[in-house]
């Protein structure tokens, strides 16, 4: 469920929240300017899908009476406003390449592999290539339903018909060498990232080279090669 599928009431609700921080049901019906009741059924929903949360609250010494409560948003209710994660991220990525050098670039994206690897290292220790493969659909999301793995001649393409990473990478290519050199590292074999959505082939396609293994020497991080990206592919919303 979205922002934009909930009712007038819980969205007011939400803005209120947010704006004001947390507040409790009297002070909602007030500012709402409808009934305590109104406001508790709409309150009551959004507890339990998780939007907010509530904390009983006793003023001063007094322990008797019925407490206060308080509602606030929670980290998924938060969320739900207007975030800049992508520019955040392509800002930052701009200004070590220009003002450190593409070298401090390679070195931060080479660490940042570093760490992804060691993560999922463990979890593939003792597994066939088919069987790491398998695994590594979920390498963005446990279940993923929009990551394929097709088996084809001397080895296997790794279809992803989804990026979380897409607004980013369609400005700076250079974050798509990560996923190329994790792959190559927890597979132990070639990998090459065939069809791009920076191209505008809609998906990104990796081809797992089953016959062509590598070894230690190969495990250094490498700028996968530069590719034209299309305008409508930078644009990515």
């Amino acid at each position: 469920m979205n922002f934009e599928s909930l009712s007038h009431m819980r969205r007011a609700i939400l803005l209120l929240l947010k704006q004001d921080g947390p507040a409790t049901m009297a002070k909602l019906s007030s500012r709402l300017k409808v009934t305590k009741e109104a406001v508790r059924q709409q309150l009551a929903l959004l507890h339990k899908e998780g939007w907010i949360n509530k904390e009983v609250v006793r003023e001063g010494k007094v322990r008797s009476g019925r407490p206060n409560v308080r509602y606030q948003l929670t980290a998924a209710g938060d969320h739900v406003f207007p975030k800049a994660y992508d520019a955040l991220a392509v800002e930052l990525l701009e200004t070590v390449g220009t003002r450190l050098g593409p070298e401090t670039l390679r070195q931060v994206l080479a660490a940042f592999t570093e760490t992804r690897v060691k993560k999922w290292q463990p979890l593939l220790e003792g597994r066939t290539l088919p069987e790491k493969l398998k695994a590594l659909k979920e390498l963005y999301l446990a279940k993923d339903p929009f990551t394929s793995v097709e088996e084809i001649p001397g080895g296997y393409r790794l279809v992803e018909n989804n990026c979380p990473f897409l607004n980013v990478a369609a400005q700076q290519p250079a974050l798509c060498s990560v996923t190329v050199s994790m792959l190559t590292r927890l597979l132990g074999v070639k990998v090459v990232r065939e069809e791009r959505f920076q191209s505008g082939n809609g998906r990104c396609v990796f081809h797992v080279f089953a016959d062509k293994p590598l070894g230690p020497k190969n495990s250094r991080f490498q700028w996968e090669p530069a590719v034209e990206v299309v305008p409508s592919a930078k644009h990515a919303s």
